[in-house]
């Protein structure tokens, strides 16, 4: 079996939070180390947000899997010479401060990248190290607001609906990371200089609102909410209610997988009205509404299993846990006793194995330091001091 693809990459993780954390996971589940480095304080409000399971929370524990961590105090002379020694061993560093903090550290990309020119720098903030909103706060809902993404998920009439997929975060703050830090991984190998990888959540989720930019180019504005194609503004795609009140998502797109959908449903007349809007496709998407009512979701199910029509049940996350679908695809994992969803991109000779439990405060902290050269005198005056 071959070594994982990344085993050869040390990365130095100082976010905190959802968003960086989860991208230096991704990292680790394919064979970085990753040296997750907490402050002497609180260090990661993650670890005791929500629900706990032992010492730390399900939230940790679910985004911080094969990690190792240290724990350094930034703000003293002799943690930020601590730093400079990791940085002359690592590949990476992944923060998530607002945009000057490092800077006031000593700590900033120009600093490190004297120490290590071969350094990829990473910087995950909610708008970026420059512009007029650079130093606001914000959160997922704040992005993608800004973004004009927030504005299209909803129902036709009602409001923005608030999704619990954190699309400015995992999009913009998780995989946009990614591809940043691996793009400026390869050229590094290549021209031995690193770069500052500047990530912004806000741009990554306006980046990616394709469907309504068509619209704006064509007709000036975005279509409301519930009324693009993608939106439930057409009747063959779109969510439809059971008799048990769960639901059904309709993704009939082409036209042969609606003129299936309406063949099961015993309603030919109706493939017509395939990609039908204002009155005529108001009219189908009432009569496919009533039909999807009239049986439970696990019948409708049982008659759509068997018809390639792109015809799904809209499952709670604890059914998708134990879907035989996501389970045959090693989707889902267990780590320390937590089950946990697993590495989303499978590669040909690789298996990541079981992953290990997310770290404990500091737990490698001595290991890592006489690792860099520290001598145990030496590390045990920083012990002293609180510098670690």
């Amino acid at each position: 079996m071959r070594q994982k693809p990344l085993h050869s990459i040390r990365v130095l993780d100082l976010t905190r939070l959802l968003p960086g954390p989860l991208a230096t996971q991704h990292l680790a589940d394919y064979g970085a180390e990753v040296i997750k480095i907490e402050d002497t304080g609180a260090g990661d409000y993650a670890r005791t947000m929500g629900a706990m399971h032992g010492d730390t929370s399900f939230f940790y524990q679910i985004v911080n899997r094969n990690k190792r961590s240290l724990r350094l105090d930034l703000k003293q002379d002799a943690g930020r010479a601590v730093l400079l020694r990791l940085i002359e061993t690592a590949d990476v560093l992944i923060e998530g401060f607002r945009p000057g903090v490092m800077a006031r550290l000593g700590l900033d990309y120009p600093t490190l990248a004297a120490v290590n020119p071969r350094l990829v720098y990473a910087s995950i903030t909610g708008y970026g190290q420059d512009g007029p909103y650079a130093q606001r706060a914000g959160h997922d809902l704040n992005y993608i607001g800004y973004a004009g993404v927030l504005d299209q998920i909803g129902v036709a009439g009602g409001p923005p609906a608030i999704p619990n997929l954190q699309i400015g975060d995992l999009l913009g703050g998780t995989l946009s990371a990614l591809v940043g830090v691996l793009v400026a991984l390869i050229d590094a190998r290549v021209s031995g200089r690193g770069r500052h990888v500047d990530v912004a959540m806000t741009d990554a989720a306006f980046a990616h609102a394709i469907f309504p930019l068509v619209e704006v180019l064509a007709h000036g504005r975005a279509a409301p909410r519930g009324e693009d194609l993608l939106t439930g503004g057409v009747p063959c795609y779109g969510v439809y209610e059971t008799a048990d009140a769960r639901h059904m998502a309709v993704g009939a797109l082409e036209e042969k997988f609606w003129h299936l959908v309406c063949d099961t449903l015993g309603r030919p007349e109706l493939k017509r009205a395939h990609l039908a809007t204002g009155r005529e496709g108001a009219q189908a998407r009432d009569e496919i509404a009533a039909i999807f009512r009239t049986r439970t979701q696990a019948e409708w199910v049982a008659v759509f299993d068997g018809v390639d029509c792109c015809v799904t049940p809209v499952l709670r996350l604890e059914e998708s846990l134990e879907d035989r679908h996501l389970a045959a695809r090693g989707m889902v994992v267990e780590s320390g006793g937590v089950r946990q969803f697993g590495p989303p991109v499978r590669l040909s000779e690789f298996d990541a194995g079981a992953p290990r439990p997310a770290p404990a405060v500091g737990a490698d902290t001595d290991e890592l330091l006489a690792g860099i050269g520290l001598s145990a005198d030496e590390i045990a005056r920083l012990h002293a001091q609180g510098v670690v």
